[in-house]
Order: C-alpha cells, then sequence, then structure tokens
C-alpha cells in the first residue's frame, strides 16, 4: 500500500524575476540609459566650449551656465519675469484646452456642423498662428492680453484635432451595446463616448501644454515688459549667451513641469488606461 504525506509541499510563486537592483535595472534600462546619455552629453560640452573647438562666445561651459541659472534664480527681479511667462502659458492651456474640447463636442452632436467646419478647422490647423502674433498686439496692444491670445491659438486647434479624432474613435459595437440597453443619448455620452475619447483628450492637452508656452514666448519675443522671452531677447543682445543657454534651460524646466501636472492629471482621471 503506498504511503502519502498528509502535508503538502508549499511552494512560493516567483514574482517578477529577478529582485534587487540588478533584476531592476534588467526590466527598466532606461532608469540608467537615459542618465547616462545626459552625463555623456554634459561631458562632450564641457569637452568642446573648456577645450577652445568652440568659442565661448558662441558655447559657454556647463559651470558658466549653472552660474547664470544660480544668479537668475537668486536674482530679486527674476520671479516677475518667471511669473508672467508662467500665467500667459497657464492661462492661454486652460482657455484653450477648455473652449476646444466644447466645440469638438458641439461638433462632434452634428454631422452636418462637422463637415461644414472641417474645411475651417484644417485651414486654421495649419496656419501658423505665430505669424499672427504681431496683428493681436495691434489688436490687444502690449499687455498679456496679446499674450495670452497667442499661446491660446498656438494650442487650440491640436486639442480640437485630438478630440474630435477622440469622439469619433468609439467602438460601434460599444454603441450598439448601448442602443440594446435603450441608452438615452446624453448615457451614451457621458458612459461611453466621452470616456473612450479621453486619452486622446490627454494627448492633446499634453502637446497643448508646450505649445502653449511657445506661444507665450513668441508673443514676448515681438514686444513685451516682462517674461522670459524678453530677457532671451535682452541677454541676446548684449552677448550673454551664458545667460540664455540659462534661461533656456529654465524654460524647459517650466515646460517639463506642465506636462508632469497634465500627466498626473491623466493618470488620475483616466486611470483605467495606466
Amino acid at each position: 500500500m503506498a504511503r502519502f504525506d498528509s502535508a503538502p509541499v508549499s511552494r512560493a510563486p516567483v514574482l517578477g524575476g529577478p529582485r534587487g537592483s540588478a533584476g531592476l535595472l534588467r526590466r527598466r534600462p532606461e532608469f540608467v540609459l537615459s542618465p547616462l546619455i545626459l552625463v555623456v552629453a554634459i561631458g562632450l560640452w564641457a569637452f568642446v566650449s573648456e577645450n577652445g573647438i568652440v568659442s565661448r562666445l558662441i558655447l559657454p561651459t556647463p559651470s558658466r551656465v549653472f552660474d547664470g541659472i544660480v544668479m537668475l534664480l537668486t536674482a530679486p527681479w527674476f520671479p516677475q519675469h518667471l511669473f508672467t511667462t508662467g500665467l500667459e502659458m497657464v492661462l492661454g492651456f486652460t482657455i484653450a484646452g477648455a473652449s476646444a474640447i466644447v466645440l469638438a463636442v458641439l461638433l462632434d452632436q452634428s454631422a452636418l456642423a462637422r463637415r461644414v467646419a472641417y474645411p475651417y478647422i484644417v485651414t486654421f490647423q495649419v496656419t501658423p498662428m505665430i505669424a499672427l502674433a504681431p496683428v493681436f498686439v495691434i489688436w490687444l496692444g502690449f499687455g498679456l492680453e496679446s499674450k495670452i491670445l497667442i499661446a491660446v491659438t498656438t494650442a487650440f486647434f491640436v486639442v480640437l484635432v485630438n478630440t474630435m479624432a477622440g469622439l469619433g474613435s468609439v467602438r460601434r459595437n460599444s454603441l450598439l451595446l448601448m442602443r440594446s440597453l435603450v441608452a438615452s443619448r446624453r448615457q451614451v455620452f457621458t458612459m461611453l463616448t466621452f470616456p473612450s475619447a479621453l486619452p486622446y483628450i490627454f494627448a492633446g492637452l499634453k502637446t497643448a501644454a508646450t505649445m502653449a508656452l511657445i506661444g507665450a514666448l513668441v508673443g514676448e519675443f515681438v514686444t513685451a515688459q516682462a517674461g522670459l522671452g524678453r530677457l532671451l531677447t535682452q541677454f541676446s543682445f548684449s552677448i550673454r549667451q551664458d545667460l540664455v543657454f540659462s534661461v533656456v534651460f529654465i524654460i524647459a524646466a517650466l515646460g517639463l513641469f506642465m506636462y508632469g501636472v497634465v500627466s498626473i492629471l491623466q493618470r488620475w482621471i483616466v486611470w483605467w488606461k495606466e
């Protein structure tokens, strides 16, 4: 008669492969490669500029740029310029995003309105709104209003086009299922169409966040009393390339911050896509 042990042998499941830093690096090599590329780029930059391969008047050393960033961040007059550009970017992005989403929803409700408006949407999308910056300055003056309008027009159409694409991406089988459940038009929109379009909408909002910053800076290039674009123009005319690079890095940090805020909102709102 065969004998069987009464206690089963327990085996712990293997989760996630190798553990520790080596396993993490094997699964996510970008954690090493991305910083490595940055270090190599800064090293090449320092080698080229410090050894005179490129004149320091054209390409300042990384240490000079870092000193310029510290000087700007500690200067008493710098917060006003940073606040001005940040305000123009945030207001332009908010107005462009909200109005574009509302207009896309309205156009989605009427196929005729969508077909009539589509040629104009394409025309305005391919027209660089930055070229209209002088016109907006003439209309609205040298204050914040003209810069905000430039930021709005620069960021508006990317959100509009992405939202319209998202609203039209609903699967036909899903629509048939909702209709078989006798769902109303409002229920189909709120429970199916709009949630399905959210990934497209946030894709447009991420791009619009950087486009609004570009629009604000272009408006400041044309004419402005304050802003990071004014600082870039001022330092360029005075041939202070170290401060020009410093302002560029601060602008990049501002754009990354805005992009990160939109990404966090996407993770919180479109949680089922993560």
